[in-house]
């Protein structure tokens, strides 16, 4: 196939996408809810971290999750044990969630009216950062573990995230990781992004996170009723 060929296929996908992520979020605005979507590399604790917002959470929020993943329903039966309704979509060799998917799931999901939609992307920093779901915005979750330079090496996912949550912060006093330099690369490919530190294990920063979500919330219900006059 030519290069040609296959720049135009990609833009065939990505414009069918984009159509039908727009789809969600009109739909998302319509309920009343906030979504968002979490993307990391594999083993960034992005699970273990959903797990626990959601249990800080669902006492203050309709709460509903899509768990993206290649095989097993491992994710969602671990948000589905907090109390909270999940539905796993299982991608095959896909390495991304795409809109269709997310619109199916959403479909699957109990009405979350008001609510927050956490969307669990495939364990990538790579594909999932040019595929729209109609989200609110991408949370990418880095932890101490990965190195400073994954902002550099990954700068598409950086740049298209709003939120850096660095997780295993309780791991940084026993290894060689320099936060500094971390938040100075990944606001070299995005000057804007809002970086927090956390630990889902011990639920250090939480709390900051609970505040930064719910601002967010109330941002939108904001411009929701400014739009409606």
């Amino acid at each position: 196939m030519s290069s040609e060929r296959i720049i135009q296929v990609e833009r065939d996908i990505l414009g069918k996408n984009d159509r039908l992520a727009a789809d969600n979020r009109a739909r998302f605005q319509a309920d009343e809810v906030l979504a968002f979507n979490l993307v990391s590399s594999p083993g960034a604790g992005k699970t273990s971290l959903l797990v626990r917002a959601v249990s800080g959470l669902k006492d203050s929020f309709p709460i509903g999750v899509i768990e993206g993943d290649q095989q097993t329903s491992n994710d969602a039966e671990r948000i589905r044990a907090t109390g909270v309704a999940a539905i796993q979509v299982n991608t095959g060799k896909g390495c991304h969630l795409d809109a269709a998917m997310v619109g199916q799931a959403y479909d699957r999901l109990p009405w979350l009216n008001g609510g927050l939609l956490f969307i669990e992307n495939v364990g990538n920093l790579v594909c999932p950062a040019a595929f729209d779901l109609g989200e609110a915005c991408k949370i990418v979750v880095f932890s101490t573990t990965e190195g400073e330079d994954k902002p550099l090496k990954y700068p598409d996912m950086f740049a298209a995230s709003s939120l850096m949550l660095i997780n295993k912060i309780d791991l940084a006093p026993v290894l060689d990781f320099d936060l500094a330099r971390t938040v100075e690369y990944a606001r070299r490919v995005n000057p804007g992004i809002e970086v927090m530190t956390v630990s889902a294990r011990t639920g250090e920063g939480f709390p900051a996170l609970y505040a930064w979500i719910r601002r967010r919330w109330a941002k939108a219900k904001q411009a929701e009723m400014a739009a409606q006059g």
